[in-house]
């Protein structure tokens, strides 16, 4: 039984209590409680009583409520309450706020990794956010990379991270577990790298077979450096053709770029048919996808271009060797990082740009990338600046 104390000359209000030792004896205890309030005493006292029943019982869930509804207590004795949230009430609050704040494929990729984690720590999603544990998030980090790619993985583990510091800067956890789970490493060399020049005309032979928007697509790509989003998207309003300029406010990072068209990407514009609707897509098929999930487009990219280009492997579908289900990797199977993607476009502008006498500086602004060489400030660039070193890049559409 816990009861309350006074000790002549001492303010603070002292709580006497008992507990069991492992041989099942009592064992009494006389604390000062740190404040002179008796209300909020009384329940400080009282946790400590709740939490002594518990005996050898007790673990590190039952200490956190105990203490989260004591702390309750005390503060709803001083006329105030404990902010609190469920890890899926408060998963669900961050991804609206996440909806409002960034561009929805980047929401879409958020919801996917939450998706992912509260399947996976099942009911403990409707218990308190301050129940996580750092042994949750481990066991969710390893078990995605049995299924997934070190890269998926990872990015799962950043997107809880950040959730989780959300939630601290609410008040609604005192730690964020998910910043103590270290990144997995890559095992051996899976970085992305850019295409030879003679690797890129055999990419363009391909899409010329293949047909469709791909020449176009993959010229934009070479000649801009620009995200696979950011070309899906081109509008005819982003080309000015008499000026040789071409514009884009990039979906990742908003910032404002204005280029040089180099000559064969000008060549292959005007060889399109014209359009009096400035906000019509210059790839429209391109854009559909895009709409829905860039993902989809960069799948294609590799079975339709580069895997018959002979660049990279084909990936074996579902019915790869009915014969031997074993055998059958699938394409929701855990697959390993090509060197070679749309992305890899990226690399190759930023290697030709150099190679063209084009400064870091000038590279790094082309393609998004911020550095100490470049100013975080500096988000416009004049299509004069880029004149020089655009006019240099290899012709692809030419041996």
């Amino acid at each position: 039984m816990a009861s309350l104390h006074k000790q002549p000359g001492k303010p603070n209000w002292f709580c006497a209590f008992s507990t069991l030792d492992t041989e099942g004896n009592h064992r009494r205890h006389f604390k000062s409680t740190g404040t002179p309030d008796k209300k909020q005493a009384a329940q400080i006292c009282r946790t400590w009583a709740n939490a002594s029943l518990h005996g050898e019982k007790l673990n590190a869930d039952s200490a956190r409520a105990i203490i989260a509804a004591g702390v309750a207590d005390v503060l709803a004795a001083s006329g105030d309450s404990l902010p609190s949230a469920t890890v899926r009430e408060w998963c669900k609050r961050w991804l609206e706020l996440k909806a409002v704040e960034g561009e929805p494929r980047t929401h879409e990729r958020y919801e996917v990794s939450i998706r992912r984690f509260l399947a996976f720590i099942g009911s403990k999603a409707d218990r308190d956010l301050n129940a996580l544990r750092t042994d949750d998030v481990i066991r969710f980090r390893d078990d995605t990379a049995k299924r997934l790619s070190v890269t998926s993985t990872n990015m799962d583990l950043k997107v809880l991270r950040s959730c989780l510091f959300a939630a601290a800067k609410q008040d609604l956890i005192t730690r964020n577990v998910a910043s103590r789970v270290a990144t997995l490493k890559q095992r051996g060399e899976h970085k992305r790298r850019g295409f030879t020049l003679d690797e890129v005309r055999r990419i363009l032979a391909r899409c010329d077979e293949a047909g469709g928007e791909w020449r176009g697509l993959v010229l934009t790509a070479v000649y801009t450096g620009q995200r696979l989003g950011d070309v899906a998207g081109l509008t005819w309003q982003q080309v000015e053709l008499a000026k040789r300029e071409i514009s884009f406010v990039t979906q990742k990072t908003g910032k404002r770029l204005c280029m040089t068209l180099a000559k064969p990407l000008a060549d292959y514009f005007e060889s399109l048919p014209a359009t009096d609707d400035a906000t019509a897509f210059v790839f429209p098929n391109a854009a559909a996808m895009a709409e829905k999930r860039t993902g989809t487009i960069s799948t294609k990219f590799y079975d339709e271009i580069l895997a018959p280009a002979g660049l990279v492997a084909a990936r074996p579908r579902k019915d790869y060797n009915q014969t031997n289900p074993e055998l059958v990797k699938g394409r929701d199977a855990k697959r390993v990082q090509s060197k070679l993607s749309f992305h890899s476009f990226r690399h190759t502008l930023t290697t030709w740009l150099k190679s063209a006498g084009g400064s870091n500086a000038l590279a790094q602004m082309i393609i998004g990338h911020d550095s100490e060489v470049v100013s975080r400030g500096y988000t416009h660039l004049n299509a004069g600046d880029t004149a020089d070193a655009i006019s240099k890049l290899p012709d692809v559409t030419r041996r």
